[in-house]
C-alpha cells in the first residue's frame, strides 16, 4: 500500500525527540529513517555539536532527507521539545524502579493510532547514558525493545527506525477504503504534558496542606503518583476534576469554618 502523508493525520502527530545527541551522524540517519517511514517533526534537545543540524556528517547520514534536518527545531529544555504534546513515551533498554508503565513498540503504535487528533512524542536518549530518570518519571509510558537479553544494545537510528516502522504499519492496518482512520466510541481530548504537569504541582501543594505529603521527608509518594496517573492516559477534563479537587483542598485549609 503507497500510504502518504496526507492520507492520515498519524504521520503529522508523531514528534520524534532526541536528547544530548553527542555524534552529528546518528541525527542525520535518524532523519533518514524518519522519513522512509512518512515522518517529519524532530526536535533536538540540546545536542552535544552547536551545528547539529548542518554538520557534514549529519547530512551525509541523512542520505536525501536533508528536508527533516532542515525543519529540525534545536531546544534548551525538554519542556520546550514537549510542547502541545498529549501523549509522551520514553524508549529506554534501562528498566527504572519509579518509570511509568513499561509497554513493546507495538503496544506505542495502538496507542498513536488510538489517539486521535492528538500529538504524541517519542522521546531518545544520549547514546552514551540514555535518559536520565527525571525525563523518564515524567513520560506516560517506557517503551523498550524486546532485543537479545544477551546484547540488547541498539543503535539510536535503528532504534527510531523500530518505532516509526511499527506506527507506519499500525496506520496501514487501520485505514478505511475511504482512507481515513475508523474511530470507534467516546474519546475525550487527552491532556498535554504542561497540563498533567500543572496538575502535580497543585496536587502537590494540597497534599503538604493537609500534611499528608512531609516536603522534608517526601519520600516517593510523588513518583509513585505520577506512575499511577501515568496508567491512566489522563484527559483534559481528568485533570480538570483532580485540579478542582486540590483548590477545594487548598480553600479549605486557608478558611476550615
Amino acid at each position: 500500500m503507497n500510504l502518504a502523508i496526507s492520507d492520515t493525520s498519524v504521520f503529522s502527530r508523531l514528534r520524534i525527540i532526541l536528547v544530548d545527541t553527542s555524534h552529528p551522524g546518528n541525527i542525520g540517519a535518524v532523519a533518514r529513517a524518519m522519513k522512509t517511514m512518512g515522518f517529519s517533526d524532530l526536535r533536538l534537545v540540546n545536542p552535544r555539536f552547536d551545528d547539529a543540524l548542518t554538520n557534514p556528517d549529519a547530512i551525509a547520514f541523512a542520505s536525501g532527507a536533508q528536508d527533516i534536518l532542515a525543519s529540525a527545531k534545536v531546544v534548551d529544555k525538554i519542556e520546550d521539545a514537549l510542547v502541545d504534546c498529549h501523549f509522551v513515551a520514553a524508549v529506554s533498554a534501562r528498566l527504572r524502579e519509579f518509570s511509568p508503565p513499561v509497554i513493546v513498540p507495538r503496544d506505542f503504535a495502538d496507542k498513536l493510532v488510538g489517539t486521535t487528533q492528538q500529538n504524541v512524542a517519542l522521546v531518545f536518549g544520549s547514546e552514551r547514558y540514555g535518559l536520565p530518570n527525571e525525563i523518564v518519571m515524567n513520560c506516560n509510558v517506557l517503551i523498550n525493545v524486546p532485543a537479545n537479553p544477551d546484547y540488547s544494545s541498539l543503535n539510536l537510528a535503528q532504534a527510531v527506525q523500530i518505532l516509526v516502522y511499527e506506527c507506519r504499519m499500525r496506520a496501514m492496518e487501520t485505514m478505511l477504503p475511504q482512507g481515513q482512520n475508523q474511530v470507534i466510541g467516546f474519546q475525550g481530548e487527552m491532556a498535554s504534558s504542561e497540563q498533567i504537569d500543572g496538575m502535580y504541582q497543585h496536587l502537590e501543594k494540597a497534599l503538604i496542606a493537609i500534611e499528608f505529603l512531609n516536603p522534608d521527608n517526601p519520600k516517593k509518594l510523588m513518583p509513585r503518583l505520577k506512575r499511577l496517573f501515568s496508567r491512566a492516559q489522563l484527559e483534559t477534563e481528568e485533570v480538570n476534576i483532580m485540579r478542582g479537587i486540590a483548590k477545594r483542598i487548598l480553600d479549605w485549609k486557608k478558611n476550615p469554618d
